[in-house]
């Protein structure tokens, strides 16, 4: 699964024909305007499908597929994630990073002291917080901010931060 990206989670059916409401998990909804295909997860299989329509509807994408043309087509795609090959991919700026490839990173302390490891990060309107599970299986919460996250490597899967006072 490393070549796939997720963009996007079908939530539900949207009208009579064929059309599915898609939760978007990437940072510019507006990408659904340019893609054309992507593939659809279903667990056991990725199925390709092109995108025939895009509207949008508050914090959703309405997505139409060619050759889907009714409800009862894709009502069992309900909670399927929407996936991309990663050369389909937007281009990211220096100290960018795609989630998928942070995930499960060692966290070291700027002391050398690990911390644990990276098993998700929470979008927040003020910035991204980083869940850390220790090895005492507890979970840590650090902010993704400048002063807290020092250095990302993800071809290391290593993340350096600094613990500020009040975060442990």
């Amino acid at each position: 699964m490393n070549d796939y990206l997720r963009v996007g989670v079908i939530t539900t059916t949207h009208g009579v024909r064929g059309e599915v409401k898609v939760f978007p998990t990437t940072d510019d909804v507006n990408r659904f305007k340019v893609l054309k295909n992507l593939f659809i997860d279903t667990g056991k299989d990725l199925i390709p499908m092109e995108i025939e329509g895009v509207k949008f509807f508050k914090q959703m994408v309405i997505c139409k597929f060619k050759g889907i043309d009714n409800i009862n087509d894709v009502e069992k795609y309900r909670g399927k994630d929407l996936l991309i090959t990663r050369d389909n991919a937007v281009k990211l700026e220096p100290d960018e990073y795609f989630i998928y490839d942070i995930i499960n990173s060692i966290v070291v302390t700027d002391d050398g002291k690990e911390l644990g490891i990276l098993v998700e990060v929470l979008t927040t309107a003020a910035n991204d917080v980083y869940v850390v599970k220790t090895p005492e299986n507890k979970e840590i919460l650090l902010p993704s901010i400048k002063e807290c996250i020092l250095n990302i490597d993800p071809d290391q899967k290593k993340i350096t931060v600094h613990l500020m006072n009040g975060l442990i």
